[in-house]
Order: structure tokens, then C-alpha cells, then sequence
């Protein structure tokens, strides 16, 4: 990936309360080639080498990924029923 693009304050705020209310998350975002959309539930939001992070569990498997926030298209919270 080129230079890390920083997101919006706002959309940050909503990913760390995410993560901290334990909301799962509707996650489309680009890795490589592909654009993905998964059900996710998000771990963590971090800094490291100059870019924000996002660690997350892909619903319904135990894989745990971590992706770039600038590589998010598109995110909406997933309130349990």
C-alpha cells in the first residue's frame, strides 16, 4: 500500500466505541485486489509505524485479521438482536 491516508476523526470515535461496547460491524474494506464484506467483531484499534490499525474476528470463525483503517470503503454497526 502507498502512504497511510488518515480517516476521519468521527469515523475513528465510532470504530473505538465499537470495539470497546463489543458492537459487531458490517466491514467492507480492499485487500489487495479484493474488496471484501464481512460480518466482523472488532478487537482493537491501534497505532504502529505511522498508520491506524484494526484488529477484528471474522463472525462465525475463529480467524482473526488486522487491516489498515484506510483501507475501510464502508463500516455500520451490527446491534446484536
Amino acid at each position: 500500500m502507498t502512504g497511510y491516508q488518515p480517516i476521519s476523526c468521527v469515523q475513528h470515535e465510532r470504530l473505538e466505541f465499537s470495539v470497546l461496547r463489543k458492537i459487531p460491524l458490517q466491514l467492507e474494506y480492499r485487500r489487495g485486489e479484493e474488496i471484501l464484506c464481512q460480518l466482523v467483531m472488532p478487537l482493537d484499534v491501534a497505532t504502529r509505524g505511522g498508520a491506524e490499525w484494526l484488529k477484528f474476528k471474522v463472525a462465525g470463525t475463529d480467524e482473526v485479521a488486522e487491516i489498515r483503517l484506510d483501507s475501510i470503503i464502508f463500516f455500520a454497526e451490527k446491534p446484536a438482536c
